[in-house]
């Protein structure tokens, strides 16, 4: 499940990418927009600043803007940010790798059908962009009219 944090963070990137303006975007514009607490989105915007997916403009006219094209920012890059690692289990982690307690990973069958979790969670998320889901109709889901 992804928590409110990398929603939010979601949310932020795919509105500032729909605005498609180079002209940077006030935190105070998203939070209203999208709904999301002032507080909380400065930490995420923050993060994803430090990052170098977004950068930020002082003073009149400033705000967040992206420090890399919204094509180039993939979904699990964002998620491992905000979150960690994707994987459900820490065994299987690519990245966050840690041995599970009381288990011996070689007799493990949850962790082969964790891996074959993460590997099909992996090829959506890392070939899936901040601008992919920017661009998606907002009044359809998978397809499905919302109206």
């Amino acid at each position: 499940m992804l928590s409110m944090k990398t929603q939010y963070a979601f949310q932020a990137l795919m509105y500032m990418a729909r605005q498609q303006s180079e002209v940077p975007v006030l935190i105070a514009e998203i939070s209203q927009a999208k709904g999301i607490p002032l507080k909380f989105l400065e930490n995420i915007l923050l993060q994803l600043k430090k990052s170098g997916i977004l950068a930020s403009k002082k003073g009149k006219g400033g705000g967040y803007l992206f420090a890399q094209q919204p094509e180039t920012i993939m979904l699990a890059t964002v998620m491992r940010l905000m979150d960690g690692p994707i994987a459900l289990l820490p065994c299987v982690s690519l990245y966050f790798y840690s041995k599970c307690k009381n288990c011996d990973e070689s007799f493990c069958g949850l962790s082969k059908v964790m891996i074959q979790v993460r590997d099909a969670s992996l090829a959506i998320l890392e070939s899936q962009s901040v601008a992919d889901i920017a661009s998606t109709d907002p009044q359809e889901f998978n397809g499905i009219n919302l109206e």
